[in-house]
């Protein structure tokens, strides 16, 4: 079959998305190829096709076991036989790989790096007829990446064992240094570079000042209850804090970090892969094969460390392409600490650069006044022409306000107490608040005492976060204590510079995230339709567990939706849905329409 032929019969699509007829052409014509996709844009059919069209088997080189097993349980629904090499394999599994790979039985295999290069695997793969090698997660490769993996590097000796064979490294996530990095490191100078829009209008961005972080996560998880959701932290420490937090607050919370063992891990995984409703609070260990279409929400309760990393981690929502929230809480004391930590690294000055512009591009981010998703897409050299116009600056315009005397105030008093106090001290010598330290340093005989007053300490808190933000303020120690970073400071204490600050930034905010349209999957259906989508995923449900397999393996839930919508009476109108193959049809075809046959008896 043609490459068409089979992404609507094997499939269930009537045509290719974006980039991906131009990456299997190539693919197909024997050239090496570097895909820049977002998350959910369809990066595995780039390779998934070719390895069904060229003579011989796929090769997919995957840094996790729970993302080959679940694109295995994918591809194995459409009727391809697929298969993954890992150490978790029992021996009567890994036997009958191998022989069925001896007998040029299996379409593609998932392998990771680690395998792959060892000598037996290397040897046997040789020997065999191979139509193409995919190399998924490629940001790995790249030491500047934020996911590198030593045992990516020595991949560049594919080109050596396997010389005639297409290449296709793939990634949702990679700026220009990270892009030549990968390309040096696979010796694929040559390649082309398909780079689609990083833009997924189907995430509605938004970013907030902290106060009162248990409390604002609960209340943006509000809007999604009953379904998946993702809260990043800082730390192990705080992930178990807030996931006590939220089940003390009904929420089906569960901690994941990279501390527990690795049977609380399998455990709290086998949750999340289920289909159930959850909520994982968790460090980034909670990362790479993630594959689950349906999280509604991430949130960020600590700023990551680059926009890469954050475009990376919010990738998990929506992968399905419908409505996602994501939310990041920021602070003042995690710009200071990320800065201070960068400084004291011991990495090479050239490193530490990349990593400093890259830090400062995330602290720009958090407090732009303007289209967040246009400042996010710009960080990986993509120029979003008009405003997104779904993300929170642009549903609702942040104002602002002439806040150069507040900043010359603010600035003063950290001069003045000699630079070494931390936020809350500062701000109450500018509002006067009387403390045995105070009084002790005999800073309530300064100018600056008390003449801040006037204002509330969460106002301060505001100004002193952007101020952070610009540049203008330091972390002095390791204790939190802030100090002026004179080339940014003294323009603004000399009055030569306005400072403009943002009016939301500098009051109390609590709440859902504001402009946040994400809500349920299925809240905009009729009465009809949303009965006949939750009885539905009811019936998937059942059928995975039967399977003992991830629910969205079998339908996902946009399509799901389009059923409950179209409301097919035959086989032949439900395989003209997107997403309906022709395995799936004809595994699934008959429950499905009884199952819509059933509510209508039931009426």
């Amino acid at each position: 079959m043609t490459p068409l032929e089979v992404l609507g019969r094997v499939f269930g699509f009537p045509a290719f998305r974006g980039l991906q007829e131009q990456a299997v052409d190539r693919v197909m014509a024997g050239e090496d190829t570097l895909v820049l996709m977002p998350t959910g844009g369809g990066k595995s059919v780039c390779y998934q096709i070719p390895a069904l069209c060229r003579p011989g088997m796929g090769l997919v080189v995957s840094p996790l076991i729970a993302l080959m097993d679940d694109q295995v349980a994918a591809l194995r629904q459409l009727g391809v036989n697929a298969a993954a090499l890992h150490s978790e394999l029992d021996v009567d599994e890994a036997s009958r790989i191998r022989a069925e790979l001896g007998a040029g039985q299996i379409d593609i295999l998932y392998v990771s790096p680690e395998r792959l290069l060892s000598p037996g695997t290397l040897d046997r793969l040789s020997r065999l007829a191979i139509s193409v090698i995919a190399i998924d997660e490629a940001h790995c490769i790249s030491a500047w990446g934020h996911e590198f993996r030593p045992e990516y590097r020595a991949l560049e000796s594919l080109s050596q064992h396997f010389p005639d064979v297409p290449r296709i490294a793939l990634t949702a996530t990679a700026d220009p240094r990270t892009r030549d990095d990968i390309l040096t490191a696979l010796a694929m100078r040559h390649a082309a570079v398909l780079s689609a829009s990083f833009h997924r209008p189907n995430l509605i961005i938004s970013a907030r000042p902290k106060g009162g972080e248990t409390k604002q996560v609960a209340d943006a998880l509000s809007r999604h209850k009953d379904e998946a959701c993702i809260v990043y932290c800082g730390s192990r420490i705080r992930t178990e804090r807030l996931a006590a937090s939220l089940r003390e607050r009904g929420w089906p919370a569960c901690a994941f970090h990279a501390g527990l063992s690795p049977i609380e891990k399998r455990a709290a995984l086998l949750r999340f892969r289920s289909g159930e409703p959850i909520v994982m609070v968790a460090t980034i260990a909670f990362g790479m094969g993630i594959d689950r279409p349906d999280v509604r929400a991430v949130i960020h309760v600590d700023m990551p460390s680059s926009p890469e990393a954050y475009y990376q981690q919010i990738g998990r929502a929506g992968r399905d392409g419908l409505p996602s929230d994501v939310l990041l809480l920021y602070g003042g004391e995690d710009m200071t600490r990320a800065r201070y930590w960068l400084d004291q690294s011991g990495a090479p000055d050239s490193e530490k650069r990349v990593m400093r512009s890259r830090l400062e591009a995330m602290i720009a981010l958090t407090e732009t006044t303007s289209c967040r998703t246009r400042a996010l897409l710009a960080c990986f050299g993509e120029t979003l022409h008009e405003p997104c116009g779904h993300c929170d600056n642009c549903r609702s315009p942040v104002p602002t306000f002439d806040g150069t005397r507040a900043a010359r105030m603010l600035l003063s008093a950290i001069y003045r107490t000699g630079q070494r106090f931390g936020a809350l001290y500062v701000i109450g010598i500018l509002r006067g608040k009387i403390s045995d330290a105070a009084t002790r340093n005999g800073h309530d005989r300064l100018s600056v005492w008390g003449i801040g007053k006037d204002q509330s300490e969460n106002f301060w808190r505001g100004v002193l976060r952007q101020l952070i933000a610009r540049g203008a303020l330091l972390m002095g120690n390791e204790h939190g204590g802030l100090m002026l970073n004179e080339q940014v400071a003294r323009p603004i204490l000399r009055g030569e510079e306005e400072v403009r600050l943002r009016e939301d930034a500098v009051q109390a905010q609590t709440g859902n995230a504001r402009g946040a349209q994400g809500g349920s999957v299925a809240e905009d259906l009729s009465q009809d339709a949303r009965a006949r989508f939750d009885a539905l995923r009811q019936w998937r449900r059942d059928e995975a567990r039967e399977q003992e397999i991830p629910p969205y393996v079998i339908f996902h839930d946009a399509t799901l939706r389009d059923i409950a919508l179209e409301c097919p009476g035959t086989l032949a109108e439900l395989g003209r849905i997107k997403g309906v193959g022709g395995s799936k049809l004809e595994r699934y075809g008959t429950p499905v329409l009884k199952t819509l046959d059933g509510l209508h008896s039931a009426a």
